[in-house]
């Protein structure tokens, strides 16, 4: 079986390894911080001290790392992954960074003879920790399938969307997606709380129906909770939709309502909430609105 490098070992990262671990995959492992490669040193993985020490030890890289300038730094950087991979390996990049990036970077890589192909995720650290995760991937189909037992390892759905980029083309309509969907349904079940209507009752009315979505099944029992441990960070989701706004200005597309909800989040990010959920949408509209979401209090309209 294929030796795979593993390179950035955070919320998502580290879970991700632990599968390719349990599906008997040899990992070699780097992580600016030590705690999460002990931890898997434990299960088996080796350690590399260096990006470059890692692919000089692989067949296939894989990065999961916060933004296209960490990418960039450790594949193409000062003692990079890219002095040390050989002619034929694979490069697996599922951090989710702009597809222009992305681009770039393979293009790099593949004036070395060395592929590259795009696979961010979808489906948080509850996803990862599963291995259920939704990837998807842009690659060339020889590449594709090249890669598709590993990605399998780690999610439940493996998509190949087109060619090298369009995986991050599709993460940034996902991410979109994701936060809209958050803000509606933070604005509307505030709605209906202020009107004197709970919660839970409003949920169990609609979660059947056509305003469904996993997103409201996820985030629902969060936000009545008042739980905002991070699955997925308000950091990391005004990243990446600082990237979808970018992209769309490179091809002048307007997205006003992406637009609108990156800048709930960086009011959010100023109140100090960076680190909490995204699900902490919530507390712009609370905010907003004087008004607060409670577990177990019988709302009752407002005249």
């Amino acid at each position: 079986m294929e030796r795979i490098g593993f390179i950035g070992l955070g919320i998502m990262g580290k879970p991700m390894a632990k599968n390719l671990i349990k599906s008997g995959y040899q990992l070699v492992i780097y992580n600016r911080s030590r705690e999460a490669t002990l931890e898997l040193a434990e299960e088996g993985a080796e350690f590399g001290h260096s990006p470059k020490e890692v692919a000089n030890k692989v067949d296939v890289l894989i990065t999961m790392l916060p933004n296209g300038p960490d990418v960039e730094e450790v594949l193409l950087g000062e003692d990079g992954a890219i002095l040390g991979l050989s002619p034929g390996n694979t490069v697996i990049d599922m951090s989710s960074i702009s597809p222009i990036v992305a681009k770039r970077i393979a293009g790099v890589l593949h004036e070395k003879n060395i592929a590259m192909i795009d696979a961010p995720v979808s489906g948080g650290e509850p996803g990862a920790k599963e291995g259920t995760l939704a990837i998807m991937v842009g690659a060339n189909k020889e590449d594709f399938s090249k890669c598709y037992g590993i990605l399998s390892a780690m999610g439940k759905t493996v998509t190949r969307v087109g060619e090298i980029g369009s995986g991050n083309v599709v993460k940034l309509v996902n991410q979109s997606i994701v936060a809209l969907n958050i803000a509606a349904i933070s604005e509307a079940l505030l709605l209906g709380a202020k009107c004197g209507v709970n919660p839970p009752d409003i949920y169990k009315a609609i979660n059947e129906g056509l305003a469904g979505s996993n997103v409201l099944n996820a985030k629902f029992p969060m936000m009545m909770e008042n739980n905002y441990e991070p699955g997925f960070t308000l950091e990391l989701h005004k990243k990446d939709l600082d990237n979808v706004l970018s992209t769309a200005d490179s091809i002048n597309y307007k997205m006003p309502l992406t637009s609108m909800v990156t800048e709930f989040v960086d009011e959010l990010i100023k109140d100090r909430q960076e680190k909490s959920d995204h699900s902490a949408l919530l507390k712009y509209f609370e905010k907003l609105s004087s008004f607060q979401l409670l577990k177990g209090q019988d709302y009752k309209a407002e005249n």
